[in-house]
């Protein structure tokens, strides 16, 4: 299965698993993320936002495309939301 499968799917959010930099918090960021056994690295966080439990990321990945992940802070969980093309419209929608 490759990254298309996922972009045409409406049962986003997907678990995905990330590798963070951990500065003086956990997961600070994120560095790369494995989408459906395919590794792609953070080439930029273009915007960063917190919750209550929740940290946001929407970030440029290696492949051109946008991405939205969250990670759940009480649970240690990243989920994928939303997979944007480079004019941020979503794709799959």
């Amino acid at each position: 299965m490759g990254c298309e499968k996922v972009m045409g799917r409406t049962d986003l959010p997907v678990p995905i698993k990330v590798v963070a930099y951990s500065g003086y918090k956990a997961n600070e960021r994120p560095l790369s993320f494995v989408l459906e056994q395919k590794k792609l690295g953070v080439v930029s966080v273009m915007d960063r936002w917190f919750g209550v439990e929740n940290d946001y990321f929407k970030v440029l990945a290696d492949d051109g495309k946008i991405y939205l992940i969250r990670w759940h802070r009480l649970l240690d969980v990243w989920l994928l939301l939303k997979i944007m093309d480079p004019e941020h419209k979503p794709i799959g929608s």
